[in-house]
């Protein structure tokens, strides 16, 4: 499947930069991480969360850049699978012909996965069936997290205001992601670094 996913261009004439699907799989993968779509830099880099969002997703977690890149540890299986394109407030959201194309297929071939990480609004109203707020999906954290899914806002830069607002996220939320994610990589055999 992973060739047929790669060589995707279903979406190609709605892609400013063309089509070029990026992810990182592997049946292995204990953790999912389910985001939205990548942005410019991920695409010209050809590598998810390549970028700043990135950055501050490793440190929320607790991993280095080595274990995040490791397919074994980590897979990253966005809604949308290549760059939708800019807007007025940033990325465009993920083409709609993405999910209901691959979503379902991709995630049956992951059956190792422990922990799914549901990040930003387009990726929280696919796995959570709902299109409440985000801060209402992500509040509800606890109950979600003891059925293996972690809702999470968007690690962007522009999201800074979101996260100063809601202290308890750093307080609460983000000990309890790092510790989930410990779990999850010790039960496959891996420490986190």
């Amino acid at each position: 499947m992973l060739p047929e996913l790669r060589a995707c261009t279903a979406c190609e004439p709605a892609l400013p930069l063309g089509a070029k699907p990026i992810f990182q799989l592997d049946r292995r993968a204990r953790i999912l991480i389910a985001s939205q779509a990548p942005g410019r830099v991920a695409h010209e880099r050809g590598r998810p969360f390549d970028d700043a969002s990135g950055d501050r997703l490793r440190r929320w977690l607790g991993v280095s850049r080595e274990t995040f890149y490791d397919p074994a540890c980590f897979a990253i299986l966005p809604m949308g699978l290549c760059f939708p394109g800019k807007g007025a407030s940033g990325d465009l959201p993920p083409r709609p012909e993405c999910a209901p194309l691959w979503r379902e297929r991709v995630l049956s071939a992951l059956p190792e996965i422990a922990l799914t990480l549901a990040i930003g609004q387009h990726a929280l109203a696919w796995h959570l069936h709902s299109r409440a707020p985000v801060d209402a999906l992500v509040s509800g954290w606890r109950e979600r997290l003891a059925r293996g899914l972690l809702p999470l806002p968007h690690p962007s830069p522009r999201n800074q205001n979101w996260l100063k607002t809601r202290p308890w996220f750093e307080a609460d939320v983000l000990p309890a992601l790092r510790e989930a994610v410990t779990t999850a990589l010790r039960s496959a055999g891996r420490e986190p670094s």
